[in-house]
């Protein structure tokens, strides 16, 4: 009896959404035992574009060379063999490896891939060649259609940010799915425009701004604080002039989308860059050249990547005399813990 691994690859999240997977294990199993063949483990990998994602980067693929190293299945099974991956000069060569290493490799669509004679080395490169080129139209489809959208003033996807909501847009796509509009929110809106503001005519930073959002009493769509990296990405964000941005085309200004003016916004890149250049600058000089927290200012925490700073600290000890001092030290500490600016838990 042959021992069979399956591989059941999808690219996206909505193939994923629309049960491909369950259709490719449906058509493997039913193979597999027309050939009165044993599946023993079946891999899946859920939102991995064939075309883009390496094999050296593909869980599923490390998972079953190593299993193949060790002799632990005789027959790799997909539905189709582009499910290995669709890259022009690495997929052909995984699937040679595999049959090399004595692992055949069958397909429940196109039948057993063999390397016995030099036209079954051709058909595998072409085999993958054409896939890659399906993948390169494919993207380039969409990222034409995305252009388009965006130039005449659609709502391509994504998250719906602060300052709106999503309303009915009276169209469908080619699936008969409504899609979406985005609509300003007067109350956020407000608030976006405080955002603006006080950047300009205050000089608020990132940490400050969300200190005084949160102090407000508001929350994000996922109702969570608005924390630096939120105000930051309010503060770069185009939309908010009205217009969409993507791939470098941008489309007119949609005058119902519009929260700040042009004029400020482009006062706010301006002062960006420059604390942008002033911090890199303060980067590369230490905090302190004497005493015995050198590091401090100039250290990361591992766990969110705040700077680490040094605080002194006090630990009461009795000596064996029974005498009791206070031992008096330095330890490093995360930047978020000290101002309270976001949860961490990294040690000190």
């Amino acid at each position: 009896m042959k021992r069979v691994y399956c591989l059941y690859r999808v690219s996206t999240k909505g193939q994923v959404d629309h049960d491909d997977i369950p259709m490719q294990r449906t058509a493997c199993r039913a193979f597999a035992e027309r050939n009165g063949w044993t599946i023993c483990k079946e891999f899946l990998e859920k939102g991995v574009s064939g075309y883009k994602t390496s094999a050296e980067d593909s869980d599923a693929i490390q998972d079953l060379k190593v299993a193949a190293e060790k002799k632990e299945f005789d027959i790799l099974l997909v539905f189709m063999f582009d499910r290995l991956g669709r890259i022009p000069n690495e997929t052909p060569f995984v699937l040679e490896w595999f049959v090399k290493t004595g692992v055949e490799v069958w397909s429940a669509k196109e039948g057993q891939q063999t390397f016995e004679t030099d036209v079954d080395y051709l058909m595998n490169y072409i085999r993958f060649w054409q896939a890659g080129g399906e993948s390169r139209k494919t993207s380039m489809r969409v990222q034409t259609r995305m252009r388009q959208m965006v130039e005449a003033g659609q709502f391509t996807g994504g998250v719906c940010l602060f300052g709106y909501r999503f309303v009915k847009s009276g169209m469908c796509n080619k699936k008969g799915k409504e899609l979406v509009a985005l609509e300003v929110v007067p109350e956020e809106a407000a608030i976006v425009q405080f955002i603006f503001h006080k950047t300009v005519a205050e000089g608020y930073g990132t940490w400050r701004l969300s200190d005084a959002v949160n102090a407000l009493g508001y929350k994000t769509h996922r109702g969570a604080k608005f924390q630096s990296n939120t105000i930051n990405r309010i503060l770069h964000n185009r939309i908010f002039t009205g217009r969409f941005v993507r791939g470098g085309k941008s489309s007119q200004v949609i005058e119902a989308l519009k929260i700040v003016e042009d004029s400020e916004f482009e006062e706010v890149q301006k002062i960006v860059a420059a604390r942008q250049g002033e911090r890199q600058e303060r980067m590369n000089i230490a905090y302190t050249t004497r005493g015995a927290s050198l590091l401090s200012g100039n250290i990361f925490c591992a766990h969110c990547g705040a700077k680490l700073y040094a605080i002194t600290y006090s630990d009461p000890v009795t000596l064996a005399d029974g005498t009791k001092k206070k031992y008096k030290g330095i330890k490093y500490i995360c930047s978020k813990r000290i101002h309270k600016r976001g949860p961490c838990d990294g040690q000190t």
